[in-house]
């Protein structure tokens, strides 16, 4: 493998230079752009004689310094870099560049999506375009001047205002854009292209008037609406919760069908994924809705957390991510079934972000070491960040926490900070300490909390004794202890009455004492309040109880799962047995109790396969699959008329109306539609284990009047049915929606997960189809990365054949795209939690990889963390 060098966060220094202004002015062509690039540069060390800017397939045409052409002597180019000699204290640089937009597969800089420009400069694109100090801290005013054909390309965005527009010779145009904040290069944007426009306003508390545009391509402007309203109610909600206003006169939003994240916070003129911005009610699940909600509002409050306050280097990536998906969880949570959005959550964290803190790339969430910054984009950094400023926010309280986001934005607005700026601003805010809390920005893996209890009936005294242990990592062979928020409840199982307590545990070991006439049960991580991992020896009794006597949500879902894994890992152990009472008596409780239709749902679903894995050590993959398929059919047979009776009301429930109408907040009519939708599918995914209930899954596809249920009957039809009923409606969902790129994509997906022998043939199949193609990241993602992530049975193939697809996938893709690439591999590189034997195949499949020539940046990476570990 190549050689690549690293950074590392002990090696900051601050720029040697600063720049004041940007002056761009872009010259549109798919083969031959040119760049332009006027920049004002001062030096802050005195003693540096040297300019160096960053700069990757560029070409360079010219460059003047204070007016006056370089010669050749004054300056060297090279791959990565223009390095200009003998600068002045102050200067003027003038730089022509010449771009390849129309042949830049990576998705990075300024490229081609469909018949549009666009750019995508985080972390390090902007280098593609122009030179620069390609880097977060230095800050600057853009003025950017877009030229293209006005025919083809009427509409000519970039940050800021629009300050002059107007006609260029031989049937071009120009439009003048000034963005008056300081920004990096990294949050720069221009698109160009021929739209459909949907327009709206804002008018902020202060009663500024704020133009809303959301960019489409032509016919999809009807799927931007719900886009346009989640606008609206997060910028509403910022202003009520934060205080924090919008402060440009425009905010526009672009969606692209070819794009390597979610979205991009640009300033004033976010760049979006498509799949985050079009919804209707025929095309768009519940979850699609509420995804691109939560993505708009994510990226709307980056505007604050991320643009005004920006990040000093990329190790502080958390500062503004983790910041930030804080926010866009408490704004679902506020705008739907809070209980629900917060377990959704833990999901995600528990099955992805747990295999990532117990993989070869675990890494704090303050990251200290770098070889290819985009590895770095990461449940690690986004939702495990965020988990830590869940952590500050309990800690601190909703009033302590306002008080700790004024003070960061009072002392830091418009600067590049750290982690640490942030922290101290809600130490200093508080009058708390803080000091030992920062361990959690620095220290990398999962902690494990061991819980033990006594009981004192004669003293009526209960005592609670916690030790944090976090396991060991080659990067970090010692851990230190950390401050853990541990919300626990404390239920009497006499008087019923439950008790609400927050612990804060800042040593490897404390003991906590209460006072108590009975035993208490105790309901740990109360909204799951730190991102742990805990052995506590409960009963299946003292489990139940929190189910039936338990006051907070997750704990009582928690509680349901623990007992399904229990029942699992039992299974698992003892592969003739029968399911014990423990699931029956569980699921029973369940069955009647009065949750609401969403939260029931979450209550029957059996713990994800990735979840399962993390609990567990050096498993073998399909005996587990085996053991969760043999609970589930116990499950379906044991709570037939159940499942039925519940699968008939919610379906009835269902008929009654037109299907999505976009408002998804939790009280809202449609609110609850989307609960019956949600348990709907939950049932069917049961009752289709029992193939008298087959002509059910067709039934509920040929009737449903939204893509909620069609999904979900195509899912348990590609999971459980016989493949002659799945490849029906499969067909028919193709013939319907062969024109609508997203929709075809959950296509793709579900064709990637079915349950057939025949399925690396079928796989083989796809990618040859006219309609995919691995120079779109979402078409890759919805084959590959869906076979990869979702389809586990085939993925584990006993011989290897899956790890061998998806690593010859990866070495195509790396060619094309290497952050897509880098991506993909993540569910090889996590073979230390499965058995020999399949590890050992899972090995094989990256030394394949391995043995290629000029890998990227990006899959060398991973690859040396992962075959280090072997």
């Amino acid at each position: 493998m190549s050689e690549f060098t690293a950074k590392y966060l002990a090696d900051y220094l601050p720029s040697d230079f600063t720049i004041d202004t940007v002056n761009l002015t872009v010259e549109l062509d798919d083969h031959h752009t040119r760049v332009t690039n006027t920049l004002a540069v001062k030096k802050e060390n005195l003693e540096q004689s040297q300019l160096i800017l960053d700069g990757e397939h560029l070409k360079l045409v010219s460059a003047k310094l204070n007016g006056e052409q370089l010669t050749s002597d004054a300056f060297e180019q090279t791959e990565h870099q223009l390095t200009i000699f003998n600068v002045p204290d102050e200067f003027t640089l003038e730089l022509v560049t010449e771009i390849d937009p129309a042949n830049n597969t990576a998705l990075e800089g300024l490229y081609k999506s469909g018949g549009a420009f666009c750019t995508q400069c985080e972390a390090e694109g902007f280098r593609r375009i122009t030179y620069y100090l390609d880097r977060p801290d230095v800050m600057a005013i853009f003025t950017t001047k877009v030229i293209a054909d006005k025919a083809t390309y009427p509409y000519l965005l970039a940050n800021g205002n629009p300050v002059e527009r107007g006609e260029l010779a031989n049937g071009k145009h120009f439009v003048t854009w000034h963005d008056p904040f300081r920004k990096p290069c990294y949050l720069f944007a221009l698109v160009a292209g021929d739209f459909d426009l949907l327009k709206d306003e804002f008018v902020t508390q202060s009663g500024r008037s704020v133009a809303l545009e959301i960019f489409v391509d032509r016919g999809n402007k009807h799927k931007a609406v719900h886009a346009m309203d989640s606008l609206k109610r997060s910028m509403a909600w910022d202003e009520q919760v934060f205080g924090l206003e919008y402060d440009l006169d425009i905010y526009m939003i672009v969606a692209v069908d070819f794009f390597n994240m979610g979205a991009m916070e640009n300033k004033g003129l976010n760049v979006f994924n498509s799949k985050y911005v079009l919804a209707d009610k025929d095309s768009a699940t519940d979850t699609d809705f509420f995804n691109i909600e939560a993505v708009i509002a994510h990226e709307y409050f980056h505007n604050w957390t991320g643009n005004r306050v920006t990040c000093r280097d990329w190790f502080q990536l958390s500062l503004k991510e983790g910041l930030t998906v804080f926010r866009d969880q408490q704004f679902s949570a506020d705008m739907h079934s809070s209980a629900v959005t917060r377990i959704q959550n833990v999901k995600l964290l528990r099955a992805q972000q747990f295999a990532e803190d117990a993989g070869p790339m675990s890494h704090p969430i303050r990251p200290e070491k770098v070889m290819e910054m985009n590895n770095f984009y990461t449940l690690t950094v986004y939702e495990k960040g965020s988990e830590v400023i869940r952590m500050l926010h309990t800690l601190l309280g909703q009033q302590g926490f306002r008080q700790g986001m004024d003070l960061y934005f009072k002392r830091f607005d418009g600067m590049a900070v750290t982690c640490d700026d942030f922290v101290d601003a809600m130490a200093d805010a508080n009058g708390k300490d803080l000091s030992l809390f920062k361990r959690w920005y620095s220290q990398s893996g999962t902690p494990e909390l061991t819980v033990t209890q006594q009981f004192d009936a004669e003293l009526n005294k209960f005592k609670l004794t916690i030790v944090q242990h976090t396991p060991p990592s080659e990067a970090q062979p010692e851990k230190r202890h950390l401050h853990i928020p541990i919300n626990i409840e404390l239920i009497d199982p006499v008087t019923q009455q439950v008790t609400n307590q927050l612990l804060e545990l800042t040593d490897v070991q404390q003991t906590w004492q209460f006072d108590a006439s009975n035993q208490p049960i105790v309901a740990l991580l109360g909204d799951f309040s730190a991102p742990v991992k805990t052995h506590f020896e409960q009963s299946v009794e003292e489990l139940l109880s929190i189910i039936e006597l338990g006051d907070n949500s997750f704990c009582i879902w928690d509680a349901g799962q623990k007992i399904m894994a229990q029942e699992v890992t039992f299974l698992l152990a003892n592969q003739n047995a029968k399911p014990s009472e423990s699931i029956t008596r569980m699921m029973a409780a369940v069955m009647k109790a009065d949750y609401d239709d969403e939260f029931k749902a979450l209550m029957l679903t059996l713990p994800s396969f990735e979840e399962l894995v993390s609990g567990l050590n050096k498993v073998n993959p399909q005996q587990l699959l085996d053991a969760v398929e043999q609970l589930k059919l116990f499950i379906a047979q044991q709570f037939e008329e159940n499942l039925i009776g519940l699968y008939q009301t919610s379906e009835q429930l269902l008929q009654k109306t037109d299907g999505n109408t976009g408002d998804h907040t939790n009280d809202s009519a449609e609110g609850k539609q989307v609960a019956a939708r949600s348990l709907a599918n939950t049932c069917l995914s049961y009752l289709s284990m029992l193939p008298k209930y087959h002509h059910i899954i067709e039934q509920q596809f040929t009737q449903a009047k939204e893509m909620t249920s069609k999904l979900g009957a195509l899912q348990s039809a590609v999971r459980h049915a016989p493949l002659e009923v799945g490849d029906k409606i499969l067909s028919q969902f193709e013939q319907t929606w062969l024109e609508d790129t997203l929709v075809m994509d959950k296509w793709f997906s579900l064709q990637a997960n079915m349950q057939v022998d025949t399925i690396f043939e079928r796989l083989e199949q796809l990618m040859a189809r006219d309609d995919f193609a691995l120079t779109n990241p979402n078409r890759a993602r919805s084959l590959i990365g869906a076979f990869a992530m979702q389809n586990a049975r085939y993925f584990h193939d006993a011989q290897g054949k899956g790890y061998q697809f998806l690593a010859e996938q990866i070495i195509a893709m790396d060619k094309i795209n290497p952050q897509v690439a880098s991506r993909l591999i993540t569910p090889l590189i996590q073979f230390k939690a499965f058995d020999e034997h399949h590890s050992e195949l899972m090995v094989k499949a990256l030394e394949l990889i391995a043995a290629q020539p000029e890998l990227s940046r990006d899959i060398t990476e991973k690859l040396n963390a992962a075959l280090l570990q072997h």
